[in-house]
């Protein structure tokens, strides 16, 4: 068998996210579709994170295992040719049997992108919350300063989560302004997210800007002193997993 990395980036607005489901189309399923035309045989992928609906990627990866090669350069143009415009397999690179896509990624980055117009921005509506209101981006930095280092973030993960672990390291929270297209990004880097854990990141900090919600309260929640200091969950679409860091491969 031979065990093949893909990266792909999709627009997750059609999709019930990125982990297959019974009664729900998702980016797993019509990849898995592609890859088993491909291959004569059905085929089962194995991604790096579990965006949820509406979250979209510009680096997501995926491993699957397949019965005989197909060149790495000629996969990506092969997969494109069998998936909608709204998928698209950028990169592959054959990988030891043992490469698991989750299970040996070094680190995440998510961006979390606020269209700070006064009225919404037709073409960025599906990639980012209006967010038109005075914020306090310095508050927001000071913020978001709490969340990096290693924590525990049970308080800051949503409901249903079957984790037990859920102390998670992040490397840097940033806040990019971006005036010419009035946006501010924030890009959390991290070890590994809980559920849901960058939205209700980004709505505490969104509590910060607006000054309902202390930097030291924040800081208290981390350390299970304050109850009330995570969230609210933002909404889906404004979240992309924008790259999963691979040590053992530098230049992918």
């Amino acid at each position: 068998m031979f065990n093949t990395l893909i990266r792909i980036t999709y627009d997750g607005t059609c999709y019930s996210g990125f982990q297959f489901q019974e009664n729900a189309l998702t980016i797993q399923e019509v990849l898995e579709r592609a890859l088993g035309v491909i291959y004569k045989q059905p085929l089962r992928i194995n991604g790096a994170g579990r965006t949820d609906a509406g979250v979209h990627a510009r680096g997501q990866a995926a491993t699957f295992r397949a019965p005989f090669r197909v060149e790495a350069e000629k996969l990506p143009h092969a997969l494109n040719c069998l998936l909608p415009s709204d998928i698209v397999v950028t990169g592959a690179v054959e990988v030891s049997e043992n490469f698991h896509a989750r299970f040996q990624a070094g680190r995440k980055i998510y961006s979390y992108t606020l269209d700070r117009a006064p009225f919404p921005q037709v073409t960025k509506r599906l990639y980012s919350l209006h967010h038109p209101g005075d914020l306090n981006l310095e508050i927001m930095r000071d913020a978001a300063k709490q969340f990096t280092g290693k924590h525990d973030f049970k308080a800051f993960r949503a409901a249903g989560s079957p984790v037990s672990d859920t102390t998670r390291t992040l490397y840097s929270v940033k806040l990019k302004e971006v005036a010419e297209e009035q946006l501010v990004i924030i890009y959390f880097e991290g070890s590994g997210f809980l559920y849901r854990m960058a939205r209700i990141l980004t709505g505490s900090l969104l509590r910060a800007g607006t000054g309902t919600l202390s930097p030291e309260q924040i800081k208290a929640t981390l350390e299970g002193q304050y109850p009330g200091g995570a969230g609210p969950t933002a909404p889906a679409h404004g979240l992309c997993l924008e790259k999963v860091i691979y040590s053992l491969l530098p230049g992918f």
